[in-house]
């Protein structure tokens, strides 16, 4: 097997496929942009290390990422020469558990994602499968038994030399604000490696609830149970808590998790609303959830931030590309209302942000002029004791940087956006 981990065509496949993924630097600082020169000059050395199991795996660097709650999220970053190798051995096993997961698992797997398990989701609560178990995983990754993970791996994986590697990249240390700690349980959430490792550990809970004849959609780590009734939730609730204790050594936030109604759950950032229907008794519809939006509005507003040193052209490309893709997972939810609040508040951060660039009272008159406001009123609103964000909303901006000044320089609305994608929402009524 590791002969098929270090082929010249594998290796340049996990190369390509780190560089493509970008991230950041691990603990030695080489960047994602500087592998295609580096790793070439290496990949002798590091495979003749691997033979004479020479090879030390770096320590990975923990980067704090902050959580909506308040809170962070420990991200282990490998270097990226460690990634490559780990995304190597991940071509090279995945296939071989690939085969065994179920049907009803799709994160980070071929030919499934997120929006398919939004939809099967959507399936069982139409069958009547109202009362849903949805339980949060505590710390998931920072929780899984090496022990354990790497038993499962074994039962596919019989070569020696890569079950090293896999053992050397589970127990390396971590590096968080300079100093090193030892690591005896958790996947790192940076390493090509954690995702599978993940759906190994967590395909025994789906064989489990296969074999109890469960309904069930599982994400990764977040997965969730459909029942006929309060009672056959609050059973099966208590049967997978007692389970994930005994038998997976994980434990549940208790905050999170509980027994749900359609319209009070959400799942990978949809939400579900009745139709109201006349005989529709369990017809339900997508919505986008509250924490979706606010998601959205957080980055948008971190990228239109206006002491950003960015250019407008950038700064636009960048909110371009943000919204296109949070559009295209969200499509077919009717949101026009919505996006055209959330428009409106994006052209006026756009607007702050070319008024703060604008500086001095003498550059903006000359501005005002070039974008047609006659020379007193230019002089007047170029000195006004009005705040940025206030001029920004005013006729000052709302009248010389128009939306159409604005899609001149790149930018595409929401709205526009969203009809692209959504043409048959958008259609106007038959008469």
């Amino acid at each position: 097997m590791i002969a098929r981990v270090v082929h010249p065509y594998n290796l340049q496949k996990a190369l390509e496929h780190v560089v493509s993924n970008r991230g950041s630097a691990g603990v030695d600082g080489v960047k994602v942009s500087q592998l295609k020169e580096r790793f070439p000059k290496r990949k002798l050395q590091l495979l003749d290390d691997i033979a004479k199991e020479n090879y030390l795996s770096q320590p990975i660097l923990g980067v704090e990422i902050p959580k909506g709650n308040g809170k962070v999220r420990l991200l282990g970053v490998p270097t990226t020469t460690d990634r490559v190798l780990q995304q190597a051995v991940s071509q090279v096993i995945a296939p071989l558990f690939e085969t065994e997961f179920s049907s009803n698992s799709f994160g980070f797997r071929p030919n499934k994602n997120a929006r398919q398990a939004v939809g099967q989701a959507r399936d069982y609560i139409h069958q009547g499968l109202n009362h849903i178990v949805d339980i949060d995983l505590k710390n998931f990754f920072d929780e899984v038994d090496h022990c354990l993970l790497l038993n499962l791996v074994y039962r596919k994986v019989k070569c020696k030399t890569t079950m090293r590697l896999i053992r050397k990249w589970l127990r390396a240390p971590i590096q968080i604000k300079g100093k090193l700690q030892k690591r005896r349980k958790g996947v790192p959430q940076g390493s090509p490696l954690s995702p599978l490792l993940s759906n190994i550990l967590l395909h025994e809970l789906d064989k489990e609830m296969t074999r109890r004849k469960y309904k069930f959609v599982r994400y990764a780590d977040d997965f969730s149970i459909y029942c006929t009734s309060h009672i056959r939730a609050k059973a099966t609730a208590q049967a997978l808590v007692k389970f994930l204790k005994t038998k997976l050594k994980l434990t549940i936030n208790e905050e999170k998790s509980g027994i749900k109604r359609p319209v009070h759950f959400t799942i990978l950032g949809f939400g579900f609303v009745p139709t109201y229907k006349k005989g529709s008794k369990n017809d339900y519809q997508l919505v986008v959830a509250e924490k979706a939006w606010k998601k959205l509005k957080e980055k948008l507003k971190s990228i239109s931030r206006k002491t950003a040193p960015v250019k407008l052209e950038d700064r636009i490309a960048k909110i371009n590309e943000i919204q296109r893709g949070w559009l295209n997972y969200f499509r077919g939810t009717s949101i026009m209302g919505k996006l055209r609040d959330l428009d409106g508040w994006l052209r006026n951060r756009l607007r702050y942000c070319i008024w703060h660039d604008w500086k001095k009272p003498e550059r903006k008159r000359k501005n005002l002029i070039r974008l047609g406001i006659d020379q007193d009123h230019a002089y007047a609103w170029s000195r006004t004791r009005k705040g940025g964000w206030a001029i920004a909303q005013s006729p000052i901006l709302g009248t010389t940087i128009t939306l159409k000044r604005l899609k001149q320089k790149g930018y595409q609305s929401l709205t526009d956006v969203y009809i692209e994608l959504n043409p048959s929402l958008c259609e106007p009524p038959s008469t």
